[in-house]
């Protein structure tokens, strides 16, 4: 299989996954058909859309290929017609969004390195690939996005899935770098919503506290003149007394 072929699979298995995720978010905002329909088509697409327009590769392929859009619109034509309690959420939904956010940073990392780009554009574009619709999402909801932190680790996971991917395609190992971050991603994104785990937020130190022992002590001043004076008094005045 061609590696153009392996990303558009991928990049649609995420163009869905995603379009069902925004659809879940706008029945829980009670938005109407049309607001089901925006959510979604830019959860689906907000990423790649974005992803392409940075690559200047020609119209974001969102736009070129008939299968994106309607791809979309049918995973949020599931949430749409089915209501999902918060137990399915938890069960379903965390692990389609694990693996929406794996396959589009291995989407975004592969089209990259085609576009003739080197391992670091491949991973920031993968990132951005895997989080993008999910942020432009959130702001047209008025919801602070996932991807600021205050919750388990996401877009350090979309990192790390672009850096496997492309190490093991710089070895050649373009299908096996694939399915391993695919793997590594969803495992990784489980584990971290079951544990907890977290990227650390900013420090409780105060800075008047840590730079205020770091700054050097002042240096003693030399005595004065005067008082050296005295000091050689009393010294020749020590000596006569002992003669």
């Amino acid at each position: 299989m061609e590696i153009a072929t392996i990303t558009t699979v991928l990049d649609l298995i995420g163009v869905c996954i995603n379009g069902l995720l925004g659809g879940v978010v706008a029945r829980h905002r009670g938005f109407d058909l049309f607001g089901f329909a925006v959510i979604g088509v830019v959860s689906g697409l907000g990423g790649g859309v974005v992803r392409d327009v940075l690559l200047m590769q020609g119209p974001p392929v969102a736009l070129t290929n008939a299968l994106y859009v309607p791809t979309a619109l049918a995973g949020t034509a599931v949430a749409f017609l089915l209501k999902f309690t918060e137990q399915d959420w938890h069960r379903l939904f965390l692990s389609l969004d694990a693996l929406a956010l794996s396959v589009w940073a291995i989407a975004g990392a592969q089209k990259t390195l085609a576009a003739g780009l080197g391992w670091v554009p491949a991973i920031l574009l993968g990132t951005l690939t895997a989080v993008g619709g999910g942020a432009i999402r959130d702001l047209l909801v008025q919801r602070v996005p996932s991807v600021f932190g205050g919750n388990e680790l996401y877009a350090s996971v979309a990192i790390i899935v672009a850096s496997v991917y492309v190490v093991c395609s710089a070895f050649g190992a373009v299908v096996a770098g694939t399915v391993l971050g695919i793997v590594v991603g969803t495992l990784l994104r489980l584990l971290a919503a079951r544990r907890g785990w977290g990227l650390p937020v900013g420090m409780p130190y105060e800075a008047r506290a840590v730079f205020g022992k770091v700054r050097r002590s002042p240096r003693p001043r030399p005595p004065r003149n005067r008082a050296r004076r005295l000091l050689r008094r009393k010294k020749d005045e020590e000596q006569g007394d002992g003669a």
